[in-house]
């Protein structure tokens, strides 16, 4: 048994970490994010590192404090059917529903539509996404190590293409920074930190925890301390390499605006860098390495969430739940990178004050000596102020009125909560109902100790 790592491996966590956050998609939000945000790029680039690498790092060291097995392990500290029903939740958010047919719509968006005539799109569209999930179905039924290889060729692979591109951004930036978009005219660091939400990278931190924990496990360290230690010195490389990413890839969104035009969403801003840099043969090597690499992280995500729901219900086999969820896919991927985006909002805005919590209940956990009645009442203020917002900003996304039972309690929330309308709502909330339960549960303890 041993306390500590040497740097190298260290750094092989790290690198495992990073390739396990990082996905072609995570390109498109920081570039979106910078041709809005324009000369106000970096009170909103700042919010999203907040969100888009501080709150993953903050998943990974909670599941290592929390001792858990796994994310379901976790969150049954509510109750056992919570812990069911939020990691099944989770695991379509990162799957099916959103971000595998994200991997799809995205490697279309950057790889092929930039060759599709406009007219033709929607048919390219199809008929890609039906050859791409029929190779994530294929592979997702026959496992096998050519997956993973192909990945530890990709993840360096994308990390010097995309290297490549910063330091030419750098050097010659493609145009000048323009005005920001009316979003983020004003209060551009809040919009910021809302729009890291959609890397779904702190979502997925609750599941990748425990793959790294074991991955330290395996090195000889299997004390709490260690495994906490070695866990944020491996965290911070793969935040490291994601922030300077993202700093990047915003940095061209915003110099991007003058010569490529502002976009729905990012997909496109990288391609035509790659082709203003390097020509045609930058741009097919862009397309073949994001084609390949949102191949596997769909593969990845396909035999994750069929290995999990088979668990939860066996009488269903593997094959069919990655059967169901690589239609599904399909299906969703073909409304279009911009509508999956869009609809993924309002799910996120309820899934993710449940999932910070969830963390800082796993830091603070020891303090309320790991009581029930804390994460319950901690978990049912975050709901009830969370499942509102998921309404109300399905209804501003789209422009359609609150629902008549939804006005009263927006009123109410916009009203009495502090930071309701930067999303934060929950949080003071939250903080109150920790610390008063809290209080209640140490003292009964204290009180019972004295007889």
């Amino acid at each position: 048994m041993q306390n500590k790592l040497n740097f190298s491996r260290y750094f092989i966590i790290g690198v495992m970490l990073f390739a396990l956050f990082f996905g072609a998609g995570n390109l498109i939000f920081p570039a979106s994010l910078g041709q809005k945000a324009g000369s106000n790029i970096w009170l909103a680039v700042s919010g999203f590192l907040i969100t888009g690498i501080g709150l993953p790092f903050l998943g990974i060291l909670a599941m290592g404090v929390s001792g858990s097995k796994n994310l379901q392990d976790l969150s049954s500290r509510i109750h056992p059917v919570f812990g069911v029903v939020f990691t099944s939740l989770l695991y379509l958010t990162i799957g099916p529903f959103f971000a595998a047919p994200r991997t799809g719509a995205v490697a279309y968006d950057i790889g092929i539509a930039s060759f599709v005539s406009n007219s033709n799109g929607h048919v390219g569209l199809i008929i890609f996404t039906l050859l791409f999930f029929v190779v994530t179905l294929w592979f997702s039924l026959n496992p096998a190590r050519i997956v993973d290889n192909v990945g530890k060729i990709l993840s360096p692979a994308i990390i010097i293409l995309i290297f490549v591109l910063l330091i030419m951004i750098v050097v010659k930036p493609v145009g000048v920074i323009g005005a920001p978009q009316h979003s983020y005219s004003n209060g551009a660091f809040m919009k910021g930190l809302m729009e890291g939400y959609n890397t779904m990278d702190a979502l997925a931190s609750l599941v990748f925890g425990i793959i790294v924990i074991n991955a330290i496990r395996s090195m000889g360290i299997t004390t709490s301390r260690g495994i906490l230690l070695a866990s944020a010195k491996s965290g911070i490389i793969a935040v490291v390499f994601l922030g300077i990413i993202y700093v990047g890839i915003a940095y061209l969104g915003a110099t991007s605006t003058e010569v490529f035009g502002l976009f729905d969403n990012g997909g496109p801003v990288l391609g035509k860098a790659a082709y203003h840099y390097f020509g045609s043969i930058g741009t097919l090597m862009l397309s073949i390495i994001i084609i390949l690499a949102c191949l596997t992280t769909s593969i990845g995500l396909m035999t994750a969430c069929g290995e999990y729901f088979h668990n939860i219900f066996p009488k269903i086999s593997y094959k069919m739940w990655v059967f169901f969820f690589s239609f599904v896919s399909f299906i969703i991927a073909n409304f279009g990178l911009s509508n999956i985006i869009t609809f993924s909002i309002p799910v996120l805005m309820f899934l993710y004050p449940l999932a910070i919590t969830i963390m800082l209940l796993a830091f603070l956990s020891k303090l309320f000596y790991h009581s029930r009645i804390v994460y319950t009442t901690a978990i049912v203020v975050t709901f009830c102020i969370s499942i509102i917002d998921g309404f109300k900003t399905l209804c501003q996304l789209l422009e359609i009125g609150y629902f008549e039972w939804l006005k009263p309690i927006v009123s109410l929330y916009e009203s009495v909560l502090p930071l309701y309308n930067n999303g934060l709502g929950w949080l003071i909330p939250v903080i109150v109902a920790i610390i008063i339960s809290s209080l209640f549960v140490r003292s009964k303890k204290t009180n019972n100790c004295s007889y």
